[in-house]
């Protein structure tokens, strides 16, 4: 898999280490610049295939997803140039030779932002079919909001063992869509496929997460015509010619939450260039309450423990403004550690506890009720070997590896891959004494 990754994206160096190894009960203490956004990054790429002219992303991740998506594009004639400077990775995408059947299925299987590709493909070339697409484990995260959208705009989909096969021979045209609750990944399909349809499309009940707002800039930028971002109505005036653009990805709010949490609960200090705690929504006043301090800086946001120390919280995920599901569980590895009982439910994806039992093995006091769990404060977690089972739930486990006393040993690195760009190298420069090795 790394020859098509390395061809793709020059820059994706595999990490040496399959497993990593933390000396917890450090402060972190230094600066751990913030990444651009990995949920904002993976549909922006797809949108540069909406048109034949130079799209050009500044502030990339460079992630495993990243790569991942990059050698998908280019098997699908997307050339690709990319460029590292002092601010970060930039790449410049082309798609004017598009080759809308030359799916790599293998690397479809791999990432759920590959559903993307229905609507971009549909919209510019007519035609997509593609394999069921992968990602984490942490639900059913059906496609059928998007198959209702995509058909509403005009287009055939039918699901046939295991494969996507979707046409609009004629084109797609523009319809009043209402999604049955905001969806990230179907509101973004459905821009993708409404930007190049005829007339107008109205998406209600769309997600307004920063990640959707940022989409509509940049496809404004290359000459779409989208209102409404970040808020529950989206209208597109689509059919418009589509030029070239130059955009910067926003700074990844779910990177932003980790590490603060990492800093609280190790009693350090951090300075997070580029973090925005307005991203962040419901989440900055419930950390803030947990104890979790955010001062803003000219130079960034500075995270650390409050003077109260760290106290129980209830959380309920929910939509954007609402607590992020993909910082529910490094808040869990936080409130390990904090005074009294918390309580967090999970109301967006019904498998996202799965974390729940490696944190028990390094002493978390949690118990779980139908889609809550109860956390009960420990006054010291210990290091264990444990295994990371999705992106979020990786860090999650880092955060708790840091707090540990001990040694923490973590496998199923590819997901702490996917979702942070150099975290063990940018933990160690904070002070963390954490190695990746061969073997455990």
């Amino acid at each position: 898999m790394n020859s098509p990754l390395l061809a793709a994206a020059p820059w994706w160096r595999p990490a040496t280490g399959r497993t990593l190894l933390i000396q917890g009960g450090v402060p972190l203490v230094g600066e751990y610049p913030i990444s651009g956004a990995k949920n904002a990054v993976l549909p922006l790429m797809v949108s540069a295939l909406l048109t034949p002219h130079l799209v050009t992303l500044r502030n990339v991740p460079g992630n495993l997803d990243v790569a991942v998506l990059a050698a998908l594009l280019q098997r699908l004639g997307c050339d690709m140039h990319w460029s590292a400077t002092p601010a970060g990775l930039s790449v410049t995408l082309c798609a004017d030779r598009l080759q809308p059947r030359d799916i790599a299925q293998d690397l479809v299987t791999r990432m759920r932002a590959s559903v993307l590709l229905l609507g971009a493909l549909l919209g510019r070339c007519g035609e997509a079919s593609l394999p069921m697409p992968g990602g984490d484990a942490i639900g059913l995260r059906g496609i059928d909001y998007h198959v209702a959208g995509l058909r509403a705009l005009g287009a055939t989909v039918e699901i046939d063992n295991g494969m996507i096969h979707a046409a609009a021979p004629s084109g797609l045209q523009g319809a009043d869509i209402v999604l049955p609750r905001p969806s990230v990944g179907a509101t973004e399909n459905l821009m993708l496929a409404a930007t190049l349809a005829g007339g107008r499309t109205t998406i209600r009940n769309a997600a307004c997460e920063p990640e959707i707002s940022d989409m509509a800039s940049c496809l404004n930028a290359m000459g779409a015509a989208i209102s409404g971002a970040g808020t529950h109505l989206l209208v597109i005036d689509g059919g418009r010619p589509l030029g070239g653009a130059v955009h910067t990805v926003l700074p990844d709010r779910i990177e932003f939450g980790t590490l603060a949490c990492a800093a609280a609960i190790t009693d350090g200090e951090l300075l997070l260039p580029h973090a925005r705690v307005e991203l962040l929504g419901a989440a900055a006043s419930l950390l803030a309450t947990a104890g979790v301090a955010l001062q803003e800086t000219d130079a960034g946001v500075v995270a650390r423990r409050g003077a109260d120390g760290l106290q129980g919280i209830d959380i309920t995920t929910g939509p954007y403004p609402g607590f992020a599901t993909d910082l529910q569980a490094p808040a869990m590895a936080l409130l390990t550690r904090a005074a009294g009982a918390s309580a967090i439910t999970e109301t967006i994806f019904e498998q996202r506890f799965r974390h729940i039992d490696e944190l028990r093995r390094m002493g978390a006091n949690i118990s779980v009720v139908g889609r809550t769990a109860v956390i009960r404060g420990v006054e010291r977690l210990s290091g264990a070997t444990a295994t990371c089972m999705d992106v979020r739930a990786a860090a999650a486990l880092v955060i708790a590896g840091l707090s540990a006393a001990g040694t923490t040993t973590l496998d199923g690195l590819d997901h702490l891959d996917r979702g942070y760009d150099r975290m063990t190298e940018k933990l160690a420069a904070c002070g963390a004494r954490i190695t990746r090795i061969e073997e455990g």
